[in-house]
């Protein structure tokens, strides 16, 4: 099974005009034990006013891991962030944002 590792992703939808702008951090994999199906578990790094009263956002790990179709080019929906100078700057707004 393919399942993303923890850490930080970008949303297909990340134009580059912030670090953050759709940003994630992937917290972990999780089982709805009732349907035996695989959730991907992950929080924003970036404002947003529909989040609460949710700490967390989830996805079914196959759209998660899944590709987009936009304007006749194939995207992977999330892409795992490997730059070790965004990731600073992530954990940065992460320790912000969360006082986990």
């Amino acid at each position: 099974m393919n399942i993303p590792e923890k850490g930080f992703y970008y949303h297909y939808k990340h134009t580059g005009d912030s670090v953050n702008n759709y940003s994630y951090e992937v917290i972990g994999v999780g089982r709805n034990t009732e349907e035996n199906t695989f959730t991907v578990l992950y929080r924003p790094l970036y404002e947003s006013d529909w989040m609460p009263p949710a700490d967390f956002q989830s996805r079914p790990l196959d759209m998660f891991m899944g590709n987009v179709e936009k304007e006749g080019k194939v995207f992977p929906r999330f892409s795992q962030i490997t730059d070790p100078e965004v990731v600073t700057k992530l954990l940065n707004i992460k320790r912000r944002m969360y006082k986990d």
